[in-house]
């Protein structure tokens, strides 16, 4: 059985995922934990993300990381709230509360996981503390963070540039009608570049080169900004398995049908909202 799990872990490698284990993480998901890693691997594997969502998204959770969301819950992986309560003598004199977005419950223990698509990097550090708090406590056995690998960061730019040389992306309608909606001070940047007198640069470059600085840029959370907190050793004690998404994933075959899920997910998410409103 531990060798099985360890072909989950190279096949992920084979793949392109990150995979990194601090704390005897490792030891203790093959050992005591083979059903979380069948199905982290189900899950991950079957994940893809077409680059229209990362454009419409712009930089925002694309929804093919929400499908992820669902893939877990319906797996059992339940966003869950942790209350820590501090007792002395019979009465409560502090409450601490933690939501983690995953936690699968096992014979064993539980294992807790988060998705740091793309927030800003101080995200890291929250989850780790918190993983590191509730292992403390008992609650947790194993944390989990699945963010973009580098791959998929230092990649992100030709991403974004096939993208739009495939739509053929020259004016900013262009990219309005695919989702993104610039702002007036990314519009005045975009134009500056082009029109300068001295090295101008192509209109779809400068595109490019804005929409990735704002949306994903260094201070983001990616693969470097997670590795380098494990590596100083944020979150110890808590046995860690980092997971960074391979640029493999992006796909750009679904055009105008993926804008579509796009917008009739944002509408029915609308409608959702409306619904709770009339409730209250």
């Amino acid at each position: 059985m531990a060798s099985e799990n360890s072909q989950s872990f190279d096949d992920l490698l084979a793949r392109g995922f990150q995979v990194e284990f601090h704390s005897h993480a490792k030891a203790i998901l093959t050992q005591d934990f083979p059903e979380a890693l069948g199905e982290l691997h189900g899950a991950l594997t079957a994940l893809t993300i077409p680059i229209e969502e990362i454009i419409a998204g712009g930089g925002g959770e694309a929804k093919g990381t929400q499908r992820l969301r669902k893939e877990l819950a319906g797996r059992k992986w339940p966003k869950t709230e942790f209350v820590v309560r501090k007792t002395i003598n019979g009465k409560e004199r502090e409450a601490i509360s933690h939501e983690i977005d995953h936690v699968r419950e096992f014979d064993a223990g539980l294992v807790a996981l988060e998705i740091e698509w793309n927030n800003k990097d101080p995200f890291f550090d929250r989850d780790l503390d918190n993983f590191k708090r509730l292992h403390a406590d008992g609650a947790i056995s194993v944390g989990v963070i699945v963010t973009r690998g580098r791959a998929l960061q230092d990649n992100m730019r030709d991403l974004v540039r096939r993208f739009v040389n495939d739509r053929h992306i020259l004016t900013i309608e262009d990219i309005r009608q695919w989702g993104w909606e610039p702002t007036s001070k990314q519009r005045k940047w975009i134009q500056d570049r082009v029109d300068r007198k001295k090295s101008p640069m192509p209109f779809e470059e400068a595109l490019v080169n804005k929409f990735v600085s704002d949306k994903f840029g260094e201070a983001t959370t990616h693969w470097r900004k997670l590795e380098d907190r494990g590596h100083r050793g944020v979150g110890n004690p808590c046995p860690l398995l980092l997971i960074g998404l391979p640029d493999t994933i992006v796909t750009f075959h679904e055009g105008s049908e993926a804008l579509d899920e796009i917008r009739e997910a944002d509408d029915r998410a609308d409608a959702e909202e409306e619904r709770k409103a009339e409730r209250r």
